[in-house]
């Protein structure tokens, strides 16, 4: 996927522009893993081998999504996913034992 293909991509759900966080690129700048967020509902729709994972939430599989959220969770510090949604959380202290 290249860079200029977001400006042709909108969210599934509502329509509205999405923003592109990219993880890994090939040597012509290509796009291989990355994710695109709706600024306005907080999907996310992950990018892999190029290409962009866009189904309605109701074809989605959370668990099939988690191994790739793991891998890419250093490059989303404070985020957690929810019912397919980014949400950002600050951590003020770990939880007692």
């Amino acid at each position: 996927m290249t860079s200029k293909t977001i400006e042709k991509l909108c969210c599934p759900f509502d329509k509205s522009d999405l923003s592109l966080q990219v993880f890994a690129q090939d040597v012509s700048n290509n796009i291989k893993e990355g994710i695109l967020t709706c600024s306005v509902c907080k999907r996310y729709y992950p990018i892999v081998s190029g290409i962009p994972i866009m189904n309605p939430d109701e074809y989605r599989e959370f668990k099939l999504e988690i191994p790739l959220l793991e891998k890419w969770q250093h490059h989303l510090p404070n985020t957690t996913f929810d019912n397919f949604r980014l949400t950002n959380t600050t951590v003020t202290s770990l939880p007692e034992q």
